[in-house]
């Protein structure tokens, strides 16, 4: 046998693969013993078909299997042993044409074409510069989460007058230009919210009704959200596109509003424990520490895209983008062309953030171990424990359980495994590169 490699260019090559009867008969032979043990057919009693007859009949199908078989072995083995940085997998070259008789007797030649992974530099270094935003709470935003806390331990009443942010249970009656009723319109009785009112006009004719009171609105101009409009009228969204007219007249009958909790102590053990906060200004600060903690996260996922984006900048490289088109339908046999080539560039810049990735990985000896995957698993699993039985919590040994479970899904635990292998390497830039903390108020982080 021999198996040799020739690069195209710097980022395309062939391997050959030459094969002789005596590289590959040893195993065909096993194969065909094999067979012949466990060969159920008319006239013989199993395991006792003839060498010979399995020859015969099965002969050329075993030795194209074991042919293909050492082939692939043998390459991925000299890929190994070369340490050659592919890019996908070894294809077949399209003009290896070879018209062979299988006949255990051939000189066997094949041709595969790999993509060689482009060289270059890590570019990120103690001399690279990131800002590292620590998010403080705006008044804007500390006065939502306060309101919708608030909301949350609150009380449903029903006034006699709608203000802004009142549920309106009412009527609605599709109308003509006249403000007539048409007939075989659209009706249907459901609830109305005020606060998702995107209409200024709108929402300002809604806030003052009272019970039986009528008013004809736009529902289209009123409601940005089609999916918000169609659960009003009890359509599909694709009705309401096809609506002759958008305009209804809206009878009320009944005003629901969520009174918000008042600031008291028994609200504030509900929300932290006994005892924990005894004041509104103790309340209120207590509330800005939970918000700025929850926009860590927010900063970290910046500082993240940024070095994202900076990697994606500062490597030039060109990818051999011919032989990466043919693999990805040749493994995606469904895609069509036009699918290919709309989501061929962001395919790239992943491909190039993966290579960047596995060269900062290999460079600093950095690995990602089974027990690690494993945490992440149970922590994901606790999340949703928490938060689909709040007040539940599972043990350890059930987190370990339905974990190894998870993990024994292919597609899950490659997930989970290329999520703490990009925690590591964000965990590693971040003690190489300059960091440089900035503070900022979250309406302005928005902004960026």
């Amino acid at each position: 046998m021999n198996i040799s490699h020739e690069n195209i260019d710097e980022i395309n090559a062939v391997i050959t693969v030459d094969l002789t009867p005596e590289d590959y008969n040893p195993q065909v032979d096993k194969a065909i013993k094999e067979q012949a043990k466990k060969a159920k057919l008319p006239g013989f009693r199993p395991g006792m078909v003839p060498v010979s007859h399995i020859r015969r009949t099965y002969g050329k199908a075993l030795l194209f299997d074991e042919v293909n078989r050492l082939v692939s072995d043998k390459i991925n083995q000299y890929i190994s042993d070369n340490k050659l940085e592919i890019l996908g997998q070894p294809l077949p070259k399209e003009d290896d044409k070879n018209d062979y008789n299988w006949d255990f007797q051939d000189t066997f030649s094949f041709h595969y074409e790999i993509g060689l992974a482009p060289q270059f530099e890590v570019p990120f270094n103690e001399k690279t510069t990131f800002t590292e935003y620590v998010v403080k709470a705006d008044e804007e935003t500390l006065e939502s989460r306060i309101k919708n806390l608030r909301r949350s331990y609150g009380k449903m009443t029903n006034p006699d007058i709608a203000e802004d942010g009142d549920v309106l249970y009412a009527e609605l009656k599709q109308v003509d230009s006249e403000g007539k009723e048409i007939e075989g319109g659209v009706v249907n009785t459901a609830s109305v919210r005020t606060d998702l009112v995107d209409d200024k006009k709108i929402k300002k004719s809604l806030v003052g009704l009272k019970k039986d009171d009528e008013v004809t609105i736009d529902l289209k101009k009123a409601f940005k959200s089609t999916a918000d409009i169609a659960r009003m009228l009890g359509v599909k969204e694709e009705d309401v596109e096809a609506l002759t007219t958008s305009t209804f007249k809206l009878t009320v009958k009944n005003i629901n509003r969520l009174e918000e909790a008042e600031l008291t102590e028994d609200f504030y053990n509900k929300l932290f424990g006994e005892g924990t906060v005894k004041s509104e200004a103790e309340f209120r600060e207590k509330v800005k520490e939970e918000v700025e903690s929850m926009l860590v996260q927010n900063a970290t996922q910046k500082l993240q895209n940024d070095m994202y984006l900076k990697g994606l900048e500062s490597v030039k490289v060109d990818f051999p983008e011919a032989f990466l088109k043919r693999w990805l339908k040749a493994t995606n046999p469904e895609i069509k062309d036009d699918e290919l080539e709309e989501g061929f560039a962001d395919f790239l810049k992943n491909l190039k953030w993966t290579l960047i990735e596995n060269r900062i990985i290999t460079q600093n000896g950095l690995e990602v171990k089974y027990e690690e995957v494993l945490a992440l698993a149970k922590e994901r699993i606790a999340a949703q424990v928490k938060m689909y039985s709040p007040g539940q919590e599972a043990t350890d040994q059930q987190l370990s359980q339905y974990a190894v479970q998870l993990l024994g899904d292919k597609e899950q635990a490659n997930r989970l495994f290329d999520e703490v292998k990009a925690l590591k390497v964000f965990d590693h830039l971040r003690g190489v590169v300059k960091l440089e903390k900035k503070e900022i108020e979250y309406n302005k982080f928005l902004e960026l």
